[in-house]
């Protein structure tokens, strides 16, 4: 099994002013291709600003992230953002979805934004919207759907483009349990259908355990891996 991410001496500091904030404080990990992750620590450990560099969604202030063996922050902010396009998906906890659009609208979105042509966006479009049982609501904008709905439309548009690796930060954690149950075992199936690579933030206990290996964070370092 070949290595997706290698991570080296990854640090990430604020400048608040007259303080310098400390988030990240020289991670090292390795992601292999086709593995389930959870990242877990108490709040303020950088949980979720680890996944935000490992998602490129943020320059580190040092340390490199290799992305199957290219440093991909030595990509300039425009190669980046078609990095992020092709090769990265992302759930939040809250959806993000843009209300004035229908769910099958919002999926097509990031291979519109890809120049994917419009047949092929749709197509896909639908198919995961299938995938993820909402074949009855395509038609429905965000606000005429529950919160376990929306976010199985912004699991499905994280998928669009058929990502290498999906990063979700704390999917569950704005759903009751029986409703986080069900976005958990589509998240897990999903993987192991589309064998991704998966990092999932949380909370959730029943999560974690759920994937192949949890990484924990304490204090901006790595505290252990199980």
């Amino acid at each position: 099994m070949s290595n997706l991410l290698e991570v080296r001496g990854l640090c990430k500091t604020y400048d608040t002013g007259s303080n310098r904030l400390e988030v990240l404080k020289g991670i090292d990990l390795t992601l292999q291709e086709g593995t389930t992750t959870a990242l877990v620590g108490a709040s303020g450990a950088g949980k979720s600003t680890l996944l935000h560099l490992l998602g490129a969604l943020d320059r580190p202030s040092s340390g490199s992230v290799h992305f199957r063996g290219d440093n991909i922050f030595k990509k300039n902010d425009r190669q980046l953002a078609d990095f992020r396009n092709l090769s990265i998906g992302f759930v939040f906890q809250f959806h993000h979805l843009l209300p004035e659009f229908t769910a099958l609208e919002n999926v097509m979105m990031p291979a519109l934004i890809g120049r994917v042509p419009r047949k092929q966006a749709y197509d896909t479009a639908v198919s995961l919207l299938e995938d993820v049982g909402l074949a009855a609501r395509m038609t429905h904008r965000p606000g005429e759907l529950s919160g376990g709905e929306q976010q199985r439309v912004a699991i499905a548009r994280a998928l669009t483009r058929e990502p290498a690796l999906l990063l979700a930060d704390e999917p569950t954690g704005n759903l009751d349990m029986k409703t986080s149950e069900g976005i958990h075992g589509m998240l897990t199936g999903l993987q192991l259908k589309r064998g991704l690579t998966l990092v999932v933030v949380t909370h959730n206990e029943q999560l974690a355990a759920a994937m192949g290996s949890t990484i924990h964070l304490l204090d901006g370092r790595v505290e252990k891996t199980s």
